[in-house]
């Protein structure tokens, strides 16, 4: 995808899918903060919009998640949720990304490894 839409990024993140429709596999690197939460909503709005009922997110490449990240994965989650039996998984997470998930409560409901 192209960061051109997102001039103000300070961060960059380079944002993969692929997949079906219903099961999208999105591949995120670099960080996920105040600066590129837009862009990762955006996608994630767009996948489920599409039909997406299971996202799996590949976050082996992504180095840092704030706040405004974890709202955007919560807020995905809660609409698949809403939806049916949507889910959201994230794989592949780096320790200190690990460490956010569970330091919030939410690697029962995000993590699966």
């Amino acid at each position: 995808m192209d960061d051109d839409r997102f001039p103000g990024a300070l961060t960059p993140l380079q944002i993969d899918v692929k997949g079906s429709v219903t099961h999208p596999v999105l591949t995120a690197k670099g960080e996920i903060d105040v600066a590129t939460s837009p862009r990762l909503r955006t996608e994630l709005t767009n996948l489920i919009a599409r039909g997406a009922t299971d996202i799996t997110l590949e976050f082996g490449g992504v180095t840092f998640v704030d706040s405004s990240g974890l709202g955007v994965l919560v807020g995905a989650y809660k609409r698949l949720r809403e939806d049916g039996d949507g889910q959201i998984r994230i794989v592949g997470a780096q320790q200190s990304v690990r460490k956010v998930f569970e330091i919030t409560g939410l690697e029962t409901a995000l993590l699966t490894d």
